[in-house]
Parts: C-alpha cells; sequence; structure tokens
C-alpha cells in the first residue's frame, strides 16, 4: 500500500466530518468528538497539502522523530489559528502525538504499546480496549472510531508480515516487527467486532536475576536449573495460559554453552536467545488457495536433519510432541519445550493426549514409557490471583510403575495467605529430595554442594538418613 494511500485510511471514514450532539449526551463525549474532529481535518490537511520533501520526512523507510512530529506540528498551527479555541493550547503536544500514532504506529493503542508497564493489550472491539498491568486488567479509556477504523489498524499490522485477514480467513496469528505476538479474530467468528490480542514483550530480555526480583523462584532453583541445563537435562516448561511460559522457557535457555548448536521452532518466533549459533524456524499457515502450510510438526522433522544440539519448540499443541520426544530419546539431550497444563501430573496427561493427536494408533504404555524416558524434568508455572506469576512446582519424571509414570517434587511454592493489600504470602522450599539424575550432572562435569537439596532447619545427618530411605 502506498505511503498516500495508508495516510488517507486513517478512519476509514468521507472527508467531511460532522458532530451531532444531542442534549443528553455528556460534555466528555461531546468534548471528546470534536478533538476526533480536528484530528482528522488535520490529518486531511496533510494528505491534501503535503509537500513532496514532507512526504519524504513521513515515509515510514527513513523517518525521524522530530522531523515528523514537526511536520505534523506546522499543519496543526494552520487548523488552530483559524480555530483558536478548537484545542487548549497545552493539548497540542498529545494532538500531535495522536496524529503521527494514527499515520505512522498503530492508531490508538501504540501509546499502550509504547508504556513499558503493559504487558498485554486486549481490544474488545472499537469501543472496548483492557490492558494487562502488573497481572491485573485495566479497562483503559482508548477507543477506536469504529469497526472500519480497528480494521484499517488491523491492515497495517498484517500487511508488512504478507498476512491476511478476511470473512474466509478470519483468524490469524501474527508477531509485531520488536517480537510481540498478535492474534486477530473477526467477524462473523467474533460477535463485538474485530478482536485483537497483544502480547508485548519487553525490549531488554529477562534475566535470572529479573525472575528471582520478581520473586517468581528463588536463587536456589535458578541454580538447580542452570545446573540441569549444563547437565543437558530434558525440560518440559508447563502452565496456564499467560502464567509466564515462553519468558521462563527463554531465561532457561540462555544456560545453555555458546558453543552449541540451537534450533528453535515455534508458531510465531517470539524465543529471543542470547547465544550466537542459533536457527529460528516458524511455521506457516496454508495460503489463500489451502496450499503450502508447513506445521511444527514438519518442522520438528526437518530439524532432526539440521546436526542441532539442542531442540528447542516454542510450545507442543498435537501431534508434534511425539516428534519432540522422539528427538529426546535419540540423542538430543538438553531439549526444551512448553505445553499448557494445570499441574505437573496434567502435564504428562496432556503429553499422553498429544501423541495421541499423532494418528499413529501406538499402546498407551508405549506412549507413558516414550514420555518417561524422554522428559526428565518439568517447570510447573502458574498466575496467582494477585497478578504475580510463581514457579509452584520443579518435579522430576521418574519412571514407570505399572502402568503410572512416577514424579517427586524437588522444590515447591507454598502459599501461605495474602497480605492486607491482597498480595500472595508464602515461601519457596526445597523437598529435601535429590532427583535420581545427578549421574548426568557427573557426565557433564556438573557440579552441587552435597547439601544443596537440604530444607532449611534439617541437620545434615537426619538429611542423609532421609535420604537413604
Amino acid at each position: 500500500m502506498s505511503l498516500l494511500a495508508r495516510l488517507g485510511r486513517i478512519d476509514g471514514k468521507n472527508k467531511q466530518v460532522k458532530i451531532f450532539a444531542s442534549h443528553d449526551e455528556s460534555q466528555d463525549t461531546v468534548e471528546e468528538r470534536s478533538y476526533q474532529a480536528i484530528k482528522h481535518r488535520i490529518h486531511q490537511l496533510i494528505v491534501d497539502d503535503m509537500t513532496p520533501e514532507e512526504q519524504r520526512i513521513l515515509s515510514t523507510a527513513n523517518h525521524d522523530s522530530r522531523q515528523i512530529e514537526a511536520v505534523i506540528y506546522k499543519y496543526c498551527q494552520r487548523v488552530i489559528e483559524n480555530e483558536p479555541f478548537a484545542v487548549p493550547r497545552g493539548h497540542i503536544p498529545q494532538l500531535v502525538a495522536d496524529i503521527r500514532d494514527e499515520m505512522l504506529g498503530l492508531g490508538p493503542i501504540q501509546s499502550l504499546l509504547n508504556d513499558d508497564s503493559i504487558t498485554e493489550v486486549m481490544v474488545n472491539g472499537p469501543q472496548k480496549v483492557f490492558v494487562e498491568r502488573l497481572g491485573k486488567l485495566e479497562l483503559t479509556d482508548v477507543k477506536f472510531h469504529d469497526n472500519a477504523h480497528l480494521l484499517n489498524i488491523i491492515e497495517r499490522i498484517l500487511t508488512p508480515l504478507g498476512r491476511r485477514i478476511d470473512e474466509s480467513s478470519p483468524l490469524v496469528d501474527a508477531r509485531l516487527e520488536d517480537g510481540s505476538r498478535v492474534n486477530i479474530i473477526i467477524p462473523p467468528l467474533s460477535l463485538v467486532g474485530p478482536a485483537v490480542t497483544i502480547r508485548k514483550f519487553s525490549k531488554k530480555p529477562l534475566t535470572v536475576e529479573n525472575l528471582i526480583s520478581f520473586g517468581t523462584l528463588d536463587e536456589k532453583m535458578a541454580k538447580f536449573l542452570q545446573a540441569c541445563v549444563k547437565a543437558r537435562v530434558n525440560i518440559l516448561v508447563s502452565g496456564g495460559t499467560g502464567s509466564g511460559k515462553t519468558t521462563t522457557l527463554n531465561v532457561v535457555s540462555s544456560f545453555i554453552p555458546q558453543r552449541e548448536r540451537i534450533v528453535t521452532i515455534e508458531d510465531a518466533a517470539e524465543l529471543r536467545l542470547q547465544q550466537e549459533h542459533v536457527v529460528t524456524l516458524e511455521s506457516r499457515p496454508a495460503n489463500i488457495e489451502g496450499k503450502g502450510q508447513i506445521s511444527i510438526r514438519d518442522l520438528v522433522r526437518n530439524a532432526l536433519r539440521m546436526r542441532p544440539d539442542r531442540i528447542i519448540v516454542g510450545e507442543v499443541r498435537s501431534g508434534e510432541a511425539l516428534d519432540m520426544l522422539q528427538a529426546m530419546n535419540t540423542g538430543h539431550d538438553g531439549s526444551l519445550t512448553t505445553a499448557h497444563a494445570n499441574s505437573p501430573r496434567d502435564a504428562l496427561s496432556r503429553l499422553e493426549t498429544m501423541v495421541l493427536m499423532s494418528g499413529l494408533e501406538l499402546p498407551v504404555r508405549a506412549i507413558r514409557e516414550q514420555i518417561s524416558s524422554a522428559i526428565d524434568l518439568i517447570v510447573h508455572q502458574s498466575r496467582l490471583r494477585d497478578g504475580s506469576r510463581k514457579i509452584t512446582h520443579i518435579t522430576e519424571v521418574q519412571h514407570m510403575e505399572g502402568n503410572t509414570i512416577t514424579t517427586q517434587d524437588i522444590f515447591r511454592y507454598e502459599q501461605t495467605g495474602f497480605d492486607d493489600v491482597g498480595k500472595a504470602i508464602g515461601h519457596f522450599v526445597p523437598t529435601g529430595l535429590q532427583p535420581s539424575f545427578m549421574d548426568k550432572f557427573e557426565l557433564n562435569g556438573v557440579e552441587l554442594p552435597e547439601n544443596f537439596f537440604m530444607p532449611e532447619g534439617r541437620t545434615m545427618e537426619v538429611y542423609k538418613r532421609s535420604a537413604m530411605r
């Protein structure tokens, strides 16, 4: 789409904007509509009168924020000189910023995307925009003019990605330039109008120190996870939607040594690994003719031919779980993945169901044996009632006893209640049990202190006796 076409479709409306205010409309509503009308007139004036030099400045390929704001400010001054009481002088900087976002950004939600305290933006039709801030949902005063305005912003998101959305294909997963994940669904599937959900990524990748300071885990758990990655333990990160699985996977993967070759596989590339030798693969949906789809499962099978030291699958959802388990069982130790689940035990059941979705009629016992031999550790994460995210279990997957996979918790989060402001109170505790894969630590030269898994308040002698039992 050309620059003039993009600039000319700010509202999805005609050039003339008229305001009709009924007696029972609130003053705030009238002022808001007047503000939108002024903004539209300034925008239309820029489209009609801008010079070739100004067009160059406003082009997205070569733009400077100060120059862009200077151009917009000039046209704001022209309109306000003719209508001196249309906008208070103190509101002009905000007016300039809003027009800039409409022309070159993502319209009304651009300011929300620029706010580092917001982790998620949820657009429920043109009139309701929610955000997640510090783990809690808030309704904002941000609004789109109508469905056409919102669809124009959606088109602006998808066009650079070569993706499309229409009645024949009314939902899409994509990502923004900064790596933020976006899901879009439009009518007739959405009855409230177009719905957009953007999972923002922090500008700076989070580190394990950040997670410790947030209270997601403690230092001892972090040292244990670092030791497990270096010892090439296969790890599954589980949790519910929005619990922080991908963030934890990103942090855990940062422990992988620089010398190793890593292949990451995702639906929409979100992982941002800091190692030098990383190959990022992304699945592809079918085209308009229903052809050309490349699934996660196809990519996992292809990754096995790419000589990876580690395979990281952003999330297993269906039949690719079988291929991932086989990769873990055939020389790709230290691989990582995530899965939706409500508990470590539920994660095992989910894996079993996903393997059955591969289409192979495998006996249940054979599937469970594959799972128990492939997965060494489950890191389970939850979002608590106060919005905080905690690693509630670090659980070892042991072996089969009859038809059951046995597990044991190595670390747990024990919540004791809530304080006066509703913040969760609790602490992380080691269970005193030592994982059975300590031989992997020795083989890979990873050492932990002898009393590392000993709970506080227990003597070494008592700890050794309980460990022997």
